[in-house]
């Protein structure tokens, strides 16, 4: 059974301003994403589930759909709101962040039946990195709790142009990952790479540090289980106006109670991608240079 390909498109993109998942960046106009679903289908990918909301549909549907892949990959659509919550529970009052990138999976539960990857819409994680993920989903089919991630080099994913988040990982002597802790705020400063505290204190990291870009590997049983723990989250966070369900904390949650292990894969890929305007020429130089060298 061939794998899918789950990806993270909801999210505007508010630091950059607008829907940047739609920024042609290659040299004829591709979008990053264009490059994503081009090596997923070359890793031997079946379909691609896209997760987004309703406010863009129609713009995102214009650009992304079977056609435009050459019909070499089935393609769906699931949508992320603030309301789509488990029975018993509402939005609270005044909220207008999304719920976060574990949620967001949760969406494609009805979509996806098989070993899948799941992506962010607007990174670059380079035609090894799909290949690596796909090969080892494929060995998946009929297990529970068998998971995977493709571990990225921090110094590797870091801005020139403002901090950024990443989900740091500890990860033991047989190749698995021990834990997960999403770090907020990191970027270079005089003392070298440091993240910043929610009470504002500056924390060293080290620029070998293996770091996770969303780019994991789950089994279908995933989704039953991280609903179990979006009730369990929402009884003890749903009531705040900014507490999100990411995807570390179902992760690291599933690994301390035995449920499941993640196995960190490598890769000889270089990730990138525009989390700030500012890297906009870098990416577009990058993009070219791999065409250059017929890669694209």
């Amino acid at each position: 059974m061939k794998p899918t390909l789950l990806v993270l498109a909801a999210g505007m993109g508010s630091r950059y301003g607008g829907l940047k998942q739609m920024d042609g960046v290659g040299p004829h106009g591709e979008i990053i994403m264009d490059y994503s679903i081009e090596d997923a289908i070359r890793a031997g990918f079946g379909k691609v589930v896209f997760v987004i909301r309703h406010s863009f549909e129609e713009e995102f549907k214009r650009h992304i759909n079977a056609d435009h892949f050459g019909n070499r990959i089935q393609v769906e659509y699931v949508f992320q709101e603030l309301d789509k919550l488990p029975e018993g529970f509402t939005v609270p009052e005044g909220r207008e962040k999304p719920w976060g990138t574990n949620h967001a999976i949760l969406m494609a539960k009805d979509a996806i039946h098989e070993p899948f990857a799941i992506i962010n819409a607007d990174d670059f994680y380079g035609r090894d990195a799909f290949q690596v993920m796909g090969d080892h989903l494929r060995t998946l089919g009929g297990k529970k709790g068998d998971y995977c991630m493709v571990g990225y080099r921090l110094e590797n994913t870091l801005s020139e142009n403002g901090t950024v988040s990443r989900g740091v990982c500890e990860v033991d002597e047989k190749g698995l990952l021990a834990g997960m802790t999403e770090r907020l705020g990191i970027g270079r400063t005089a003392n070298g790479i440091e993240y910043k505290e929610a009470d504002g204190s500056m924390h060293p990291l080290s620029a070998d540090a293996t770091v996770s870009m969303n780019l994991f590997g789950f089994t279908p049983d995933y989704f039953e289980e991280s609903e179990k723990l979006f009730v369990t989250f929402l009884r003890e966070h749903g009531h705040e106006l900014k507490s999100e369900y990411y995807i570390p904390y179902a992760v690291n949650t599933f690994i301390a109670n035995g449920y499941a292990t993640m196995r960190v894969l490598k890769t000889t890929a270089q990730w990138f991608g525009v989390t700030y305007k500012e890297d906009r020429p870098m990416v577009v130089q990058r993009l070219q240079a791999l065409h250059d060298q017929g890669i694209y």
